[in-house]
């Protein structure tokens, strides 16, 4: 299966889950292939029978036992209002999605400015030390700075990996060398098996509300 055709599969999978939203319960599973470095996602209430998932995330449609009604399109649009003027600049000069740069936000800080990792990680889009340095980010905890050196790390990261977003994903969480070293496949981390799909999850639905995909001008 070539890349693009893995990531429209993905993205159908998540489709058909957040269609479900607040109407079923539903934990995440998932596995990497070893052979072909493909993530497998599963949607289920109940463990499933292959061994080889594991689980990810517990009811990860938003629902926590009791079924609750989907977030309204306005949620979504007054989560990312506050930091998108810096969001849009840097969608401008990077010609990154908007739409994935405020995915990646929401999953690493959840829009918090003064967000830290046990890592080392700061900002919004939790820079490391060195990839701050790397794109000119002298102060990670100043919005602007951070999303912009965040964006221009994703611009490189798609020039990398051909525009496959689930390698360019993993990258960022794990690092290119990590890609690169298992193949130019996502590595085989809990987390960065994990976080591929959230940040996917978020695309899709930034774009499902209007969210350019592309940036104009």
């Amino acid at each position: 299966m070539c890349p693009m055709t893995q990531v429209r599969w993905l993205f159908a999978v998540l489709l058909l889950a957040f269609s479900f939203c607040g109407a079923a319960r539903a934990d995440v599973y998932g596995f990497v292939d070893s052979a072909t470095g493909r993530v497998s996602i599963l949607y289920t209430d109940r463990p499933p029978a292959d061994s080889r998932y594991q689980l990810y995330r517990k009811d990860a449609l938003g629902n926590s036992g009791q079924q609750q009604a989907a977030a309204p399109v306005s949620a979504f649009r007054l989560n990312t209002s506050r930091f998108n003027s810096h969001v849009l600049a840097a969608a401008h000069e990077t010609k990154v999605d908007a739409a994935l740069i405020h995915a990646v936000i929401t999953v690493e800080s959840g829009y918090n400015p003064s967000a830290r990792s046990r890592a080392g990680a700061v900002g919004l889009m939790q820079l490391m030390p060195g990839t701050a340095q790397r794109y000119g980010v002298t102060n990670r905890l100043d919005p602007a700075q951070n999303i912009r050196g965040g964006a221009r790390y994703l611009r490189d990261l798609k020039a990398m990996f051909g525009n496959n977003l689930q390698l360019v994903i993993a990258a960022y969480n794990a690092g290119e060398e990590a890609v690169m070293k298992y193949g130019r496949r996502i590595p085989p981390y809990r987390e960065t098996v994990a976080y591929v799909p959230k940040v996917l999850g978020h695309y899709n639905k930034y774009l499902r509300v209007g969210m350019p995909a592309t940036p104009r001008g």
